[in-house]
């Protein structure tokens, strides 16, 4: 310990010491002002801190209040909330900053002040009080009378106690003196490194944090980039499209109505009408009214339930209305009531006039085809056949894609949390979720789970197909076979966030509750599958030998064309010969996603990506056919939509060069070869022979893939060429180029429906 005041000066109470004393009491005294000065700003520090943390929160509230408003984008939704968790967060983080300044700065130097330096006050106080008495009895003895013994003893005596307790009272004096100067050094220290290590921790705390968040936000910033880039390709189509509409004559500007009986939303017609009240006044309303499913009804607002004027349009009458003051008047008549309307023109009234006695003629029309029906006495009409394909297309939206999803084991409950009536669903794992899952499973990446919602999305035939095939049940016996056996708990619905999300990286990411099979499990189940090929290849073979040859290599298996077969046993197997004996593989899971994407055995398949199987795997004595090639010789539509939805490669190559669209044209798989052209195979690649798939399509007359393939390249050409615009930038929807296009995508989907 450093001494500010010698303990020997102390004792001979010379002016140096005086001089040092009053030097020391300076010290202490600018000391106190400094730290009370210091507490105080501390004070207003944690203050303005937390009314800064009380505007965060209100911001971050903003945040999440943003985000519920815009559920229905879901890349905005689970981005903000993503975003609003990271900064409530921080603000967790600043107020575990702004409770350690307050304890390590307001608190320990103010208890510095209230002890210390209150012991150095009432310190200070005795040791003046003894100085004056020592001065007193100092003087009192010089003032001793020599004549007089008695007063000479007693001022001696006096003096000699003062001096006594001087001498006690100034060194306890001096030791405070000393303590506290050396206390305040590592008190001070001591507060402010404390202060300085919560900066240190905050600072830590919020790297590690946005270092989590940064993939995210360089994603995020991809994504912004290409939405800049579409937003001006949008702005650019607006532009063109508000000049060609100003360009139009508007003279008579008469509200345009159309009667559509095939209508898909069932309303044939609608638009605004003035309608006369029922009541004493006889008040003219403008309402909007609609005719559809044989009723005439109105509503004032799009939210408002629509109110029937009548109830069944084979029972009622239109005429017109001359007999009254207005103009373009017409009357529903039915038997119960009539109902007063009238147009803006009188285009418009004979225009509803027409419409409403066409929906009766279609009512009774339709009445009576039913009836016909019902005795079994007609069939089925071209209306009905046209139609055919809307409502099969329907059925695959919306709730029917639910209704149909929902019926598969597991599949009512969220695959992950349990919780009922899940509408999310992730399509290459073939598994129902909910939204707070959806949003974590969004989070992992598209390479571990893609997300799509049940009621929101359009789903593809084969899409829903491949869901059917999986489900909750199979793919929670792969990647849940462990997890009782490690004591691991499965969240339930109402959770926090933070624990489903850990359950749902440990399940898909770290795969952890998978059970690892051992060599001669994962050889036996090859073993099966394999065996289920040769079964299968003897049955395309039957088929097939009756098929011409499309072409043969001499360097692997003859290849046939074979006639369409029922999805069941494929469209005949590309390969005809057996493997070769004594050549063997090692068992791995590579192995058994290859022998499963040949037999359809989607949970053979999904088991084997979830034991770490490559999607692109390659079999070293098969041509280095890949999993991709082999569901193209399987047949099957569903199992290559799944393994590209695993990102396999769609133009991977063999060793003869061929990708998967090659073997799909050789097999005469069209469906197969429309789901490879809309996934960016390339249609130019040549193998070994220099053959390219359009020249396998030809060579084999196969009518609808070379169709298939110039109709894909004739679109590919033209997208590469000027456009869709002509020469001065206006759009021309009736240009030669783009009646082609149309006509080119029209084919496309009608032979992708067909095949699929």
């Amino acid at each position: 310990m450093k001494i500010t005041v010698d303990f020997e000066e102390c004792l001979k109470d010379s002016p140096r010491f005086r001089a040092i004393i009053e030097e020391a009491e300076s010290d202490v005294c600018e000391l106190e002002s400094k730290l009370d000065k210091l507490v105080k700003l501390c004070i207003g520090m944690i203050d303005a801190g937390k009314a800064y943390n009380t505007a965060n929160r209100q911001f971050v509230s903003g945040i999440r209040e943003l985000a519920q408003q815009s559920a229905k984008d879901d890349v905005i939704e689970s981005s903000l909330n993503k975003f609003a968790e990271n900064l409530q967060e921080m603000i967790n983080y600043h107020t575990i900053l702004f409770d350690q300044a307050q304890r390590s700065i307001k608190s320990q130097l103010q208890a510095f002040i209230r002890e210390d330096l209150r012991k150095f006050k009432e310190a200070k106080k005795q040791f003046d009080k003894v100085s004056e008495e020592k001065e007193a009895a100092l003087s009192k003895n010089a003032q001793a009378p020599r004549n007089k013994p008695h007063e000479v003893e007693e001022a001696s005596a006096t003096l000699n106690a003062t001096r006594k307790c001087f001498r006690h009272i100034v060194l306890d004096y001096v030791l405070q003196i000393n303590v506290l100067q050396s206390k305040r050094r590592s008190e001070i220290l001591k507060s402010m490194l404390s202060f300085m290590y919560a900066h240190l921790t905050f600072f830590h705390q919020g790297y590690d944090l946005f270092s989590e968040l940064q993939p995210l936000m360089k994603q995020l910033t991809g994504q912004l980039d290409q939405l800049v880039v579409d937003s001006a390709k949008e702005r650019k189509d607006m532009e063109m499209k508000h000049s060609t509409i100003q360009q139009k004559d508007f003279s008579n500007d008469d509200t345009k109505l159309e009667y559509n009986v095939d209508a898909e939303n069932g309303i044939v017609m609608e638009g605004y009408l003035f309608k006369r009240a029922s009541n004493a006044f006889k008040t003219w309303n403008r309402r909007w009214f609609s005719i559809q499913n044989n009723q005439l009804v109105y509503q004032k607002k799009f939210k408002d339930n629509p109110t029937v004027v009548v109830e069944d349009l084979r029972l009622c009458t239109v005429k017109h209305c001359e007999d009254i003051e207005r103009r373009f008047c017409f009357e529903v008549v039915s038997p119960t009531k009539s109902c007063m309307m009238q147009a803006d023109s009188e285009k418009l009234r004979q225009a509803w006039i027409k419409a409403v006695q066409n929906s009766i003629a279609t009512a009774f029309r339709d009445r009576a085809e039913d009836a016909e029906k019902m005795d079994g006495k007609s069939s089925t009409s071209p209306v009905s056949l046209d139609s055919a394909g809307e409502v099969k297309e329907r059925s695959l939206k919306g709730e029917s894609a639910l209704q149909r999803v929902m019926v598969i084991g597991g599949n009512s409950v969220c695959c992950d949390c349990g919780q009922p009536e899940p509408c999310w669903a992730s399509i290459n794992l073939g598994i129902t979720l909910c939204i707070q899952c959806s949003g974590i499973h969004r989070s992992l990446g598209v390479h571990f789970s893609k997300v799509r919602s049940l009621t929101l999305d359009t789903w593809e035939p084969e899409l829903l197909k491949l869901m059917c095939e999986l489900g909750n049940g199979v793919i929670n016996q792969i990647y849940e076979a462990r997890r009782e056996e490690l004591g691991a708990r499965k969240p339930q619905p109402g959770d926090p966030r933070h624990e489903v999300e850990a359950y749902i990286k440990a399940k898909y990411v770290d795969r952890r509750f998978v059970r690892r099979r051992s060599e001669d499990e994962i050889r036996q189940k090859v073993l099966s599958l394999s065996q289920q090929h040769k079964r299968l290849s003897g049955c395309s073979e039957a088929r097939s030998a009756r098929a011409p040859s499309a072409s043969a290599s001499s360097d692997g298996p003859e290849l046939h064309i074979s006639e369409p077969q029922e999805e069941g046993c494929g469209r005949g197997v590309g390969v005809s010969s057996e493997p070769q004996e004594g050549v063997s593989c090692e068992p791995s899971p590579g192995l058994q996603l290859y022998w499963g994407s040949f037999c359809r055995s989607l949970p053979d398949m999904a088991e084997a990506l979830a034991h770490g199987a490559g999607v692109n795997w390659t079999h070293a004595d098969e041509q280095k056919r890949t999993p991709l090639i082999m569901a193209v010789h399987g047949g099957s539509l569903v199992t290559c939509e799944f393994l590209l939805q695993n990102s396999a490669s769609v133009n991977q190559q063999d060793s003869l060069g061929r990708a998967p669209l090659h073997h799909a044209t050789i097999l005469g798989h069209t469906g197969q070869v429309c789901l490879f052209l809309k996934r960016g195979a390339n249609q130019n690649a040549a193998d070994v022979e220099n053959q390219t798939p359009l020249s396998i399509a030809v060579e084999a007359a196969n009518a609808d893939i070379v169709t298939l393939l110039r109709l894909a390249k004739m679109n590919e050409e033209m997208r590469d060429s000027e456009g869709l615009y002509s020469q001065s930038g206006q759009y021309n929807s009736n240009s030669p180029t783009e009646m082609q296009y149309r006509k080119c995508m029209e084919e496309f989907i009608n032979l992708q429906l067909r095949d699929s």
